[in-house]
């Protein structure tokens, strides 16, 4: 039986296609999002392939409701903070380390934000089911609104409230998120520069960042996103100046 761990990293690094045609993408897998009691919520997010280049992000808002985001990554264009970073109060490089360990556990590191975080998603016998058919759907299924909607509605079903998988982004780009497999997050545990965050939560309502919903309760996901073209010659001008950089 494939662990977790199997499964990400069978996930080849590059710059492919996307599935639709004048859309950027990423495939990979991470953290969708992970409240704590004390208020905290941290996500992850770890991208191999996609149209620019691989790269990993860490995102954590404060009680207070203020977004960072960490990029290990060549540029911030590229990343995350493509699509989010004008909801967040802070972006900036960092580099940040994943290791797998016996048991699917995963401890993610971050060092600019003295972050050690651990996760350990499991699964049940539903989200089996649902993980054996997400996973040979193609990709055109996530098209039709009816059928995103029947998605959230089974995400809502686990717990993880008012998902939204199609929406604009803070950036303006209409984007559709994937997730294939989805496993769930009950056990984690992460100190913030020396701060311990405390217990996951299911929260009665969704964070969000920047007007786009998170899941009520920790949620690790495999699969691919895609965003709308907004500016051709913008898009091809990053994707070639990424790929002409030294090194």
């Amino acid at each position: 039986m494939k662990t977790i761990a199997d499964r990400v990293s069978a996930i080849e690094p590059g710059v492919g296609q996307p599935p639709w045609p004048d859309h950027e993408y990423v495939r990979g897998w991470g953290v969708f999002g992970l409240p704590f009691d004390s208020g905290h919520v941290l996500t992850l997010r770890v991208f191999p392939q996609g149209s620019f280049a691989p790269y990993i992000t860490v995102w954590h808002r404060d009680p207070a409701g203020s977004w960072s985001i960490y990029v290990d990554g060549p540029r911030f264009d590229i990343a995350c903070p493509r699509y989010y970073g004008a909801a967040a109060d802070r972006v900036e490089h960092a580099n940040i380390g994943l290791d797998w360990t016996e048991g699917n556990a995963l401890t993610i590191t971050v060092d600019s934000a003295r972050l050690h975080w651990t996760v350990r998603p499991r699964t049940t016998t539903i989200l089996r089911g649902l993980n054996a058919m997400g996973a040979r759907l193609p990709a055109w299924t996530w098209r039709p609104a009816m059928l995103r909607h029947a998605r959230e509605l089974m995400g809502k079903g686990l717990g993880m409230g008012e998902l939204e998988f199609a929406g604009v982004m803070p950036s303006g780009h209409y984007g559709v998120l994937m997730p294939q497999r989805m496993y769930l997050i009950d056990d984690s545990d992460a100190e913030l520069d020396g701060v311990d965050l405390g217990a996951p939560t299911q929260l009665s309502e969704n964070p969000d960042m920047g007007g786009v919903p998170l899941p009520a309760r920790g949620v690790l996901a495999i699969g691919q996103a895609v965003w709308e073209i907004l500016d051709r010659s913008e898009f091809d001008a990053v994707r070639n100046a990424v790929a002409t950089a030294p090194g």
